[in-house]
Parts: C-alpha cells; sequence; structure tokens
C-alpha cells in the first residue's frame, strides 16, 4: 500500500509504481528543505497573527518544522518518493508529529505558490554566494593587475599578434567581463526578490492573508501584483540562466586563453602543479585541467539555459506540471558557476607569468607598425598615406628578417622624407606601451590607476 497522498481524497486507487517514479522530485527538489520550512513558518505566523490559527497550533508547526530541519541536516530524514516531492514529505512528517495542527499549515496556499516561493528563496540565497565567490575572483585578477602594471605581451586580433599591450591590461579586461557579470547578477536578483507567497492555486485566496507580512518576514522586497503570473512565471530562473551562461562564456574565455598561454607554443604562464594533472603514459605532461574543464563545463549551463527556455515556451497560464523540470538545470547551473568560480579564485594567486617568454613574443609581426603610421601623422602626413609608408617599410623589415627597429634610417627615409632619427623613440615595445596614456589604455601608469580604481569598488562591496 502506498503511503496516503495529501492530495488524495479524490482517488479511489492507489498510483502506479511506475507513475511514481516517473513524477517523482523530491530525489532533486529536497535542496530546497531549508527555503520550504522558512516559507512555511512565516506562512503559519501570518496565520496566526490573522486569526487563522491559533497561538497552539504556529508554537506546534514552528518546533516540528524546526525539528524536521534539524533531522534533514543530520541526514536523518526518510525522504519518501511515493510522496512526490519535498513539500509534501515535509508536510507529511509534520502532521505525523504534530496531529491536526500539522493538517492546518496548508490553509490559504497551494503547491504552486509554496514551490514558486521556495525556488525564489532558494536563487536568491544562491545569487548571494556567487556575487561573493565572483567578487574574490575579480579581486585575484586585479592584484595580479597591479604586479604586472608594466609587463609587455603582445595584444591579439584574429589570433596574430597586433601591439604590444601589458599583461596588467589584459587581466582588468578580464576583470571588466566579470564586473558586467556581477552587475547582472545583482539586477537579476532583484527581480528574483518578489513573494509570490498567497497567490495559492492561481487566483489568490479567500482567507484573510497578509501578503505584506510574509514578504518582509522572508526578506523579499515587493508582492508578486498578479496572481496568475505569480504562480507560473519563471523569467526569474530564465534570466539568471542566461546571466550565469554568460558569466561562464566569459570564463570559458579566460580558460581558452590559459589553455593557449600554457602550451609550449606560448609559454606565458605556469598554472601551478595544485591545479594541473599529468598524462598517465607521458611523464612530461602537465595538463591545465582547471581551464579544460572550465571551458567544457560553460557547454552545461548554455545547455541550461536552451533547455528553460524551451520548457516555458508552450505553457499556457497558469501552473502546469511541466515546471518539475525547472530545477534541475537551476541547481546544475548554480553548481557548476559557483565551483568554477571558487576554483579560478584558488589558482589565480598561484599563477606564475613568464615575462620575458611574453616580452619576446610582443617583439614579433613589426606590432609597433601602427607607432609608425601615428609618427608620420603627427609629422603631417595623411594617416592613408602613413599607411602606405609603413606597409612598404613593413615589408622590408619581412624580407631582410628584422624587426621595425632594426631597420636603418636610411631605408625608411625612401619612403617618406620626414621621417627622422627620432623615429626609433616610437618603435619599442616600452614606446608603444608608454604612448598609450589614456583613460582605458595599456600603458603602465593607467593601468596602475585602472587597478587601483578596481581594487577601490571590490572594497565598497564589502563595507
Amino acid at each position: 500500500m502506498n503511503p496516503k497522498k495529501l492530495w488524495g481524497g479524490r482517488f479511489s486507487g492507489d498510483t502506479n509504481a511506475l507513475m511514481e517514479t516517473f513524477s517523482e522530485s523530491v530525489s532533486f527538489d529536497w535542496r530546497l528543505y531549508r527555503q520550504d520550512i522558512r516559507g512555511s513558518i512565516a506562512h503559519a505566523r501570518m496565520l496566526s497573527a490573522a486569526g487563522v490559527l491559533s497561538e497552539d497550533d504556529f508554537a506546534a508547526i514552528e518546533r516540528g518544522l524546526r525539528d524536521i530541519e534539524g533531522e534533514i541536516d543530520r541526514g536523518e530524514f526518510r525522504w519518501s518518493e511515493a510522496l512526490e516531492d519535498v513539500h509534501m514529505n515535509i508536510e507529511a512528517a509534520l502532521t505525523e508529529r504534530i496531529g491536526d495542527a500539522g493538517k492546518r499549515l496548508h490553509t490559504g496556499r497551494s503547491r504552486n505558490d509554496q514551490v514558486a516561493t521556495d525556488m525564489r528563496l532558494f536563487l536568491r540565497d544562491g545569487i548571494d554566494r556567487l556575487m561573493e565567490v565572483l567578487g574574490e575572483l575579480q579581486h585575484a585578477l586585479v592584484e595580479l593587475a597591479r604586479a604586472e602594471a608594466g609587463t609587455i605581451m603582445p595584444g591579439f586580433t584574429h589570433m596574430q599578434s597586433a601591439q604590444p599591450v601589458t599583461l596588467g591590461h589584459h587581466l582588468l579586461a578580464w576583470n571588466q567581463m566579470l564586473e558586467r557579470d556581477y552587475q547582472r547578477l545583482m539586477d537579476c536578483r532583484g527581480r528574483v526578490n518578489v513573494s509570490p507567497l498567497g497567490a495559492a492555486a492561481l487566483a489568490g485566496t479567500s482567507y484573510p492573508v497578509d501578503r505584506e507580512m510574509t514578504a518582509k518576514e522572508l526578506g523579499f522586497d515587493a508582492v508578486a501584483e498578479n496572481s496568475l503570473d505569480a504562480v507560473s512565471d519563471r523569467d526569474f530562473i530564465i534570466e539568471f540562466n542566461a546571466a550565469a551562461a554568460l558569466v561562464m562564456v566569459h570564463l570559458s574565455r579566460m580558460a581558452e586563453e590559459l589553455v593557449l598561454w600554457s602550451g609550449d607554443a606560448f609559454g606565458f604562464v605556469d598554472l601551478g602543479d595544485a591545479f594541473c594533472t599529468g598524462s598517465s603514459i607521458m611523464p612530461q605532461k602537465k595538463n591545465p585541467d582547471v581551464a579544460e574543464l572550465t571551458r567544457g563545463k560553460s557547454g552545461r549551463v548554455c545547455g541550461n539555459l536552451v533547455a528553460l527556455l524551451t520548457l516555458m515556451k508552450g505553457q499556457p497560464l497558469t501552473y502546469n506540471r511541466d515546471n518539475q523540470e525547472d530545477k534541475e538545470p537551476l541547481f546544475d547551473s548554480l553548481d557548476t558557476l559557483e565551483l568554477c568560480l571558487r576554483v579560478l579564485a584558488a589558482m589565480f594567486p598561484q599563477v606564475t607569468f613568464h615575462r620575458e617568454a611574453m616580452y619576446r613574443a610582443a617583439g614579433r609581426g613589426h606590432p609597433t607598425a601602427t607607432d609608425l603610421a601615428d609618427y608620420l601623422v603627427r609629422k603631417g602626413v595623411p594617416f592613408r598615406d602613413a599607411h602606405e609608408v609603413v606597409g612598404k617599410v613593413v615589408g622590408i623589415a619581412a624580407a631582410d628578417h628584422l624587426a621595425l627597429e632594426q631597420v636603418p634610417l636610411g631605408v625608411m627615409q625612401r619612403y617618406s622624407d620626414v621621417i627622422e632619427s627620432d623615429v626609433y623613440d616610437v618603435l619599442t615595445l616600452e614606446g608603444s606601451v608608454a604612448a598609450r596614456d589614456h583613460v582605458g589604455g595599456t600603458a603602465p601608469r593607467q593601468v596602475t590607476i585602472a587597478a587601483e580604481n578596481a581594487a577601490r569598488r571590490l572594497a565598497q562591496r564589502k563595507a
């Protein structure tokens, strides 16, 4: 005989065992237990204040729920697949312990607004954790940027050496991606933090509920204004997953560069032994596993976003059982993103950059050609004419296997008589990066200022 269903009054027979397995969600939604208990206590307190529950019933409900929470924390609670989900498991256990008072808990509430409340509380908690660890990763990058403000490396376009930049500037570019991610998560949190509790199944309830009271107790900023939308809305989950997917895309781009930079072809970075593994057959190998796994895991989070969009696209108002499928993609995205952020935040302080290798690479491919063109423009040559002159000089340098600063002055003067001996001042890597001395530029002075500003913003978050 199956355990008694809390919704079973309409039914005369048992649920098919295969149906129970097919429809259960407690195997994954048990993770909502803290939020479910918190929401139930807030709901019961409100019912007591409204005179719907007696004070004794409320006291019994709160005590019983706290006891159940402790059992779950200790791993002593027995979950039943036959009771479908976290909500029914907890309510059934409560009723078994305290009797009729437990049966009164669900007055004026449906599983529809209950699960929507739980999900919003759970996601809000998750976003708060993510923003904290995202800040830790940003802090690690900003501290590295400070240390590497003057380290010269190649800047790339089309995966070809384009112009010299500083490593600090590159690291701060990564930080800018993460800063936008932080802002998106914070903005998303505002739309998550709205209370659906009191919307009941779909139309509201005839009991004198005080939705503002429960919203305040649960830390919500506002009450959902439409009961139909309150129980059927999953935009907040989709929006979070969109933000999470973009964070993972950024982490994947960073990881891709770390994979390239740590390889023999670049030799720019050592990721540290603690965050790499070896080969089972090639003893010389040191594999950048953290970076590669981060790059790979981004696909899961992007896939979760597509799954959630597809889940919702055909649903009429209001709640449909389809929405049971919103939890596993959300849980997976939260878990995956948090783990990736934590491991990267732990790894970066142990990263070592090979400055000499970066400097040598920055000198390949005539990266100061644009500086030569700018030099000519400052001498009064129209930019398009300057572009042509420099192209010819680069052609000579390439044919003779010379760096631009090694091309004799006389050779350069064949193509423009405004070129003088001071041209060599702008053809060095140091001169090139120092010339970009403006807000957002790669000059070491500007990188130091930008890193200090970024560090100040991070400190203000914690204040």
